[in-house]
């Protein structure tokens, strides 16, 4: 962004938190937003979200919906050169399963009997350490051992495209990636080609690519986005994958469950597993067969 980048820090209890965070969601002027919401002190019960603004008008809107609860918020500013990458290049990798999601600066951490992504954020969101990530890899081990990899994959909002790299990396042999974002579409194809994954990545809002209908049906699709997108594509992807398919789900709160699968359930899926990380669920449905 032009302006100096800030993040945008709030606390407070988890009720309030989650209220807050299902307020940034329901907001349309905040839908492409990047947040994070987790417990930050147990014994405290002190719950936070952290927020990157891209640009003064969304740092403004995010204050201003956040102002609307009891929670204690302070902004502070960040570098602008490639905000996001620094604000994770501290992080530790993280191990979901038999994947182990790693950047740059781990590369001397990386285990000999684990399936090991390399994953650079760049100006995209998603690089494994965010709670719905993991969820969504834990879910799909859950499937690789139940099932086997699945033989096509779509992989919708795919950030840094880290769940479309992980199908690929085990096995599917066609798998495709949509983002509505660009940058994010040539992260994920830069971060594809650092792990040496063979995949597609297509710039696509409404899962009419010709790319990604060209592949129907999918075995399995993975939708990482949020509440309200993920129930306006219910339809959508319902119609892309095979019968007796999986979807996985997140980006959603725990609080939104409910309200997601009443809009999935009435399609035919059942729920397989739910998988919870701090505030963040993943629901692993089925699709009758």
């Amino acid at each position: 962004m032009s302006e100096s980048a800030v993040q945008i820090i709030s606390r407070g209890k988890r009720e309030v938190a989650e209220a807050a965070a299902q307020a940034i969601d329901a907001d349309l002027t905040l839908e492409g937003a990047t947040y994070s919401i987790l417990e930050e002190d147990e014994d405290a019960g002190v719950w936070r979200i952290d927020a990157y603004p891209v640009s003064r008008t969304e740092a403004d809107r995010l204050r201003s919906v956040l102002a609307g609860f009891d929670l204690t918020t302070q902004v502070e500013d960040l570098m602008d050169a490639d905000w996001i990458a620094m604000s994770l290049s501290g992080l530790p990798p993280v191990r979901a399963g038999r994947f182990f999601v790693y950047g740059a600066h781990d590369l001397g951490k990386v285990p000999d009997d684990t399936v090991n992504l390399r994953i650079e954020a760049g100006a995209a969101f998603g690089t494994g350490h965010h709670g719905t990530t993991v969820g969504c890899l834990e879910a799909f081990e859950a499937v690789l051992v139940g099932e086997g990899a699945p033989a096509k994959v779509l992989d919708v909002g795919t950030g840094t495209g880290v769940l479309g790299i992980a199908a690929a990396r085990t096995g599917s042999r066609h798998v495709v990636g949509t983002d509505i974002d660009p940058p994010s579409v040539r992260i994920a194809a830069e971060n594809a080609e650092i792990n040496a994954a063979e995949l597609a990545f297509v710039e696509d809002g409404d899962l009419s690519h010709p790319e990604v209908v060209g592949a129907a049906p999918y075995d399995l699709v993975f939708a990482n986005i949020l509440a309200r997108p993920l129930i306006e594509l219910a339809g959508p992807i319902n119609a892309l994958l095979r019968p007796g398919g999986t979807a996985i789900l997140s980006g959603l709160l725990r609080s939104q469950e409910d309200e997601v699968l009443a809009a999935w359930e009435p399609l035919g899926f059942q729920r397989a597993q739910v998988i919870h990380h701090d505030a963040w669920s993943a629901l692993r449905l089925v699709k009758a067969g």
